[in-house]
């Protein structure tokens, strides 16, 4: 059975956790694609030509505790932007997407570019101030010395950027559902994305 849930939606609108629990509910596979680009992020820090980075991208290396810092968020959304990095990493992405026994992918462009005949297309959102109260809260419960404002700038920071570039911005499909999860809890926001899910099925 093949069958792929598409997730986008801005940094820390909650698209990650309703993945893994919407993946979770049906038994499907789950790809956060962001971690493909905070890996050649990582590339990118430490002084490695990105596109290189993304065409030899080692599957092993999407290690998520290593991957969950400012600095290297900040990297992936710069080769975010280069045509060819996104180039090297589509394949790598359609084909987990159609893998037999169900697929769930979350990112900036999965139910535009790279699944648009998926299943089932999902955007999660929240306001800005609450999803940087999120990061913020997450940051500092790591011990990482942050403060509001930097980043609050940094979460708008990431949105002009994901949403004005030229190659796959961040935008609804046409067909996705939409959920604002700004002002509800965590188990309301899943159960409403297994039931958009469920009408696709």
């Amino acid at each position: 059975m093949i069958f792929t849930i598409a997730i986008d939606g801005p940094a820390a609108a909650g698209k990650g956790t309703i993945a893994r629990a919407v993946a979770a509910h049906f038994g499907f596979a789950h790809l956060d694609t962001g971690l493909l680009y905070r890996a050649v992020g990582r590339h990118l820090l430490n002084g490695e030509d990105p596109v290189a980075a993304a065409r030899a991208l080692d599957p092993a290396e999407l290690d998520e505790g290593a991957l969950r810092t400012p600095e290297v968020a900040q990297a992936a959304s710069q080769v975010a932007v280069l045509p060819e990095v996104r180039a090297a990493l589509v394949d790598f992405q359609r084909g987990f997407a159609r893998r037999e026994g169900g697929a769930v992918l979350d990112g900036r462009d999965i139910g535009t570019v790279i699944c648009p005949a998926a299943e089932a297309k999902l955007f999660v959102t929240a306001s800005a101030e609450v999803r940087a109260q999120r990061r913020f809260r997450e940051l500092a419960e790591k011990g990482l010395e942050v403060d509001y404002d930097t980043v609050l700038a940094d979460v708008r920071a990431r949105d002009a950027r994901d949403m004005s570039r030229a190659e796959a911005p961040l935008v609804a499909a046409g067909d996705a559902t939409v959920v604002d999860t700004s002002e509800m809890a965590i188990a309301d926001a899943v159960a409403a994305a297994i039931a958009a899910v469920e009408a696709r099925r």
